[in-house]
């Protein structure tokens, strides 16, 4: 039965018919061809007319199809959504829980105690989705970026979610980009999306691929080439005839990982891989539709031909000459080939026994990669060969889940000793309780997923996390050692040393179509029905607390602004609001705030998550820190170092220092989707105009910052570093707010602005 939130023919075909329109007022403006990218922004403007369409400088302003929350993140996007009073969505919304699941002996057992444990925030969840008519997934019905893919992607759509590895749908020709609650929010209650116009990159893949290389290959190559700044404010979209003899789910996996360059999303041009995945997804009418509109759901013929004239940089990777990737430690961008990683190890005095294998996650959890891996279990099998590590896999959804085990996939998998998690993001995302491991004990870990950043995985700073492909995961676990090639080492089996062979082409969907689940799913309930349902928060609950809005700015410089941090190198989302045992506050703001930047390194001292507190001298935590500043009437502000809140969409990063008494955040560069967030909860981004100056700030320091009455867009601001030896030092900072932004600035926050907006 069709619902409210399901991509129906019928509002597919608006979507098309809309695009057509609009992209019709935008040719007879730019008069030139247009990438596929472009075809769907443009198709999705708020005001093609008037919109100012200048890739890297503009921002423009769009309007979504639809949102996808998932259950960390969904919380306080819906405590945010019913601050803006709304009876419901403007657009089709799902919520799946998926992240709340801790992974630990496997399904049967965990899923069970997540239940029982996360039963409150379900129920509001569960609640809130009643009551405003949005669909909803139980959990372990699957994680989110798999069912969206499953249900409700379509070529040519535009969606936001609010993780950050929403492009996932990239993979079915989709513009889906990861975003904070209060963006998502904007588009629930019929405001457009804006967003600084992106570049498109254009990624010529040549050739196909080979042997041992798979989908995964070409992100972690990628990644190697721009580094995990190299996407900011950048759409990747792909193409060529690699691009096409690439599976709908292995185009998902490159997608996917996009998010560790950084950038606003990527996609495939839709073509015929996507449409057999459609079909066995019990989905063709899709196929159908976007066969008739194929002329929108590509790049015009002359970008294809030219593409260096029309992408603002194009990277060429040439299939046939792809190899096998691994990534690691602690970076999604520190690449090697497999055949080098050996002597990386030794160079970098990595542990090179292997603890752990993993496999699965919303990057590698198709059909098709448990069909690749079962294809090396048949060979394990039938050599009588060990595997040398546990083995962990995760189903990305119990669609999957049901097929892989009608077809004796599953199976196979059990036989060499797997374990079979959850469908949910489990390990990925730290919600991985470990027996096996000594806490703060080093130890390297091999798994299939797209973060390694330290602790992301199982809350252990040691624990250095390595990024591959499926099979490759499978190779290393043969062989439980890093430093070894296992592809070119003999594994011993009953019959004496053997090597493994390339598993080949296997099916990319299921012969017989996929499991259809149909139990995991809460559809919406009627209009007319919803009217006495209320949202379930207890007053005393340590985990949900409804929003009091943020005090508006009070219209002065910010004066004698406390240092709270000056961070080092890395400082992810991660970093400044960890997630792991942390994810049952996301519903709470004063509570998880207690997490906040407990894992940034203080660049004075090298330590983690801790610094002096100014007034007293002592040594404590940064939330602690915080805290103290604040009753005492003081603001504070923190310092950052390259790409400032990389990774995650969590919007905590920014909320938990606003609510904490964070004005202002300086660093050389902000990471796209964190900048965004800052600026929407009312927290002043800056940068160095000159990164040196980075150098000047002090432990220690008062500062001033100047400028902000007269802020303005492109408007310049000042900070003076009043040291503590009485010295100064004057630095000039630069924003990237608009004229919008501004308004929220001065608001409180983007919801306070939207909130006066549909007041008037």
């Amino acid at each position: 039965m069709k619902t409210s939130v399901d991509s129906t023919a019928t509002f597919i075909e608006k979507v098309y018919q809309r695009t057509t329109e609009q992209l019709k007022t935008v040719r007879a403006r730019l008069n030139r061809p247009l990438t596929y990218t472009e075809k769907i922004m443009y198709g999705h403007l708020d005001d093609a007319d008037n919109a100012e369409l200048i890739a890297g400088k503009s921002y423009i302003k769009t309007r979504p199809d639809r949102i996808a929350l998932q259950d960390a993140t969904a919380q306080m996007a819906v405590l945010q959504f019913m601050l803006a009073e709304k009876d419901e969505a403007a657009v089709p919304v799902t919520i799946h829980c998926d992240h709340l699941i801790q992974a630990y002996k496997g399904a049967e057992t965990d899923l069970p105690i997540a239940k029982t444990e996360n039963n409150e925030v379900y129920n509001f969840l569960s609640s809130a989705s009643k009551r405003y008519g949005f669909g909803y997934w139980h959990p372990g019905a699957g994680i989110i970026h798999q069912v969206v893919l499953e249900r409700y992607a379509f070529p040519g759509l535009m969606m936001l979610g609010t993780d950050s590895h929403t492009p996932n749908a990239g993979g079915m020709g989709v513009f889906a980009s990861g975003v904070g609650g209060a963006d998502a929010v904007d588009v629930m209650v019929d405001m457009p999306w804006e967003v600084l116009h992106p570049q498109v990159v254009g990624v010529h893949l040549k050739g196909k691929l080979q042997e041992w290389s798979s989908p995964k290959d070409i992100i972690l190559k990628l990644l190697e080439v721009l580094t995990c700044s190299g996407g900011t404010n950048r759409v990747f979209e792909y193409f060529g005839e690699g691009a096409a003899s690439i599976s709908a789910t292995g185009k998902s996996t490159i997608c996917n990982m996009g998010a560790e360059l950084g950038a606003t999303t990527s996609l495939f041009p839709y073509d015929q891989s996507m449409a057999t995945y459609l079909q066995a997804c019990g989905r063709g009418e899709v196929a159908d539709l976007a066969n008739q509109y194929q002329t929108i759901l590509q790049a015009d013929d002359e970008v294809l031909t030219n593409p260096e004239s029309y992408y603002d940089k194009v990277v060429v990777i040439d299939l046939d000459k792809l190899v096998p990737y691994i990534v690691g430690p602690h970076s999604p961008d520190k690449a090697a080939t497999v055949a080098a990683l050996a002597e990386q190890v030794t160079i970098n005095g990595y542990p090179e026994k292997i603890s752990a294998t993993l496999i699965g996650s919303c990057t590698n959890s198709s059909y098709e990669d448990m069909g690749r891996i079962a294809a090396i279990a048949d060979q394990i099998i039938e050599e009588g060969a060990q595997l040398k590590t546990p083995l962990y896999i995760t189903p990305g959804s119990e669609q999957v889940r049901a097929t892989i085990e009608r077809d004796g996939i599953l199976e196979k998998l059990l036989q060499i000793g797997a374990i079979v998690l959850t469908n949910a993001c489990g390990p990925c995302i730290g919600q991985w309780r470990r027996d096996d491991q000594v806490p703060n004990t080093p130890n390297t870990i091999v798994s299939s997923y797209n973060r390694n950043f330290p602790k992301r995985n199982d809350g252990n700073p040691e624990t250095c996390s390595f990024l591959t492909s499926p099979e490759t995961c499978m190779a290393y676990a043969l062989h439980g050692s890093l430093a070894v090639n296992p592809y070119t080492t003999p594994i011993e089996g009953k019959n004496g040393p053997f090597l493994l062979k390339t598993p080949g082409r296997v099916a990319e969907v299921p012969a017989q179509g996929f499991v259809c689940d149909q139990e995991g799913f809460q559809a919406p309930i009627a209009k007319e029905e919803r009217a006495g349902i209320s949202v379930e928060i207890s007053p005393d609950s340590k985990r949900l607390a409804k929003l009091i809005p943020f005090p508006a700015w009070d219209g002065k410089n910010f004066k004698d602004l406390r240092l709270l941090l000056k961070a080092k190198g890395k400082c992810t989302t991660d970093h400044i609001s960890p997630a792991g045992p942390w994810l049952r506050f996301r519903g709470h703001l004063d509570n998880i705030s207690d997490n906040m930047f407990s894992g940034a390194i203080n660049s004075f001292t090298g330590m983690a998550g801790s610094g002096i507190n100014q007034l007293d001298g002592k040594v404590e935590g940064f939330n602690q820190i915080a805290r103290a500043y604040q009753a005492a009437g003081d603001s504070w502000l923190v310092v950052g170092d390259n790409n400032y809140g990389e990774g995650s969409s969590r919007e905590h990063a920014a909320m938990s220092p606003r609510h904490m008494g964070a004005k202002v955040v300086i660093c050389k560069a902000f990471a796209r989707i964190h900048e965004t967030n800052l600026k929407k909860q009312g927290v002043l981004p800056l940068t160095f105009t000159s990164s040196n100056d980075y150098q000047l700030v002090q432990d220690g320091d008062r500062i001033d910052v100047l400028g902000v009455k007269e802020i303005a867009p492109a408007s310049a601001l000042q900070a003076v570093l009043k040291h503590s030896d009485g010295s100064s030092d004057r630095v000039e900072l630069q924003h990237s707010l608009n004229q919008e932004q501004i308004s929220w600035f001065k608001a409180g926050s983007a919801l306070n602005y939207l909130r006066h907006e549909l007041n008037e």
